[in-house]
């Protein structure tokens, strides 16, 4: 498994690397596309790091995990429920989020496993679709939950998760999960808000892959946002939300006026 992530180097350009057990070694090129090694490495607290990917769009899931589904009385949807969340809503580990100006309602943080797409696809089939997968991030799914019933004629979910900062990513990209073992934990001010097991999911990562495709072409470094469980829930302004799992590493933001 290789660990991938993006910085700003001294120069101030960005930048593409693996983490190593000694730093992180400097790639050039395509992340998609074969990078090549520079021979450089840098330590790893000397650098700043970047969401690890640019994506075009990142594809969010609603109701995609058994025990939120029973919890709100959902039944398990028949074909994946989703939104989309705009590229410029993407930030990094470390990255303020941000409150939008005219809003003074409640923020929902929703911490889940992001699946990078690292090759174009247009009605992959299942069996086929590990082969469009990249590898696996942790996500922030923010939240400007009051925006969603604002206006009673039209439910507004692409208002309430698009704006700047409301997508963080990171803090690398693990080229392989294993799904059936991996846990989502979420820490809000250092107290942990959720816990959950991705093996929970309705539609796992290759199915997920299938089903959208069918819908939309996925692009190399589109995220699918897996959507989330229990334990989601509302920050303060000034509070710090770290996401984890344990083969990717830790997302940490916190939310600022």
């Amino acid at each position: 498994m290789a660990r991938w992530v993006r910085f700003l180097d001294s120069g101030g350009s960005t930048a593409l690397g693996r983490l190593e057990e000694h730093g992180i070694a400097q790639y050039e090129g395509d992340l998609f596309a074969a990078p090549v090694a520079t021979g450089r490495t840098l330590a790893a607290d000397a650098v700043r790091l970047l969401a690890p990917c640019v994506p075009g769009k990142v594809v969010g899931l609603w109701n995609n995990y058994r025990a939120l589904a029973a919890k709100l009385g959902k039944p398990a949807p028949k074909h994946p429920l989703f939104f989309l969340k705009p590229g410029t809503s993407v930030i990094g580990t470390g990255e303020a989020i941000h409150r939008p100006a005219a809003y003074r309602g409640k923020l929902v943080f929703e911490g889940e496993l992001g699946v990078v797409i690292g090759k174009r696809c247009t009605n992959v089939s299942a069996d086929r679709a590990e082969e469009c997968i990249f590898g696996y991030t942790c996500v922030n799914d923010v939240t400007a939950v009051e925006l969603i019933g604002e206006d009673a004629n039209f439910e507004q979910w692409c208002r309430a998760k698009g704006s700047d900062t409301f997508c963080c990513l990171g803090p690398a990209i693990a080229t392989s999960l294993d799904v059936r073992r991996a846990r989502v934990r979420t820490l809000v001010d250092g107290v942990e808000r959720q816990n959950y097991p991705l093996s929970d999911m309705i539609f796992p990562p290759q199915e997920l892959v299938a089903r959208i495709s069918a819908d939309m072409t996925l692009c190399p470094g589109d995220v699918i946002a897996c959507g989330t469980s229990i334990g989601a829930g509302s920050m303060k302004d000034g509070a710090t939300v770290c996401i984890g799992i344990d083969e990717i590493g830790e997302l940490s933001n916190a939310l600022r006026q």
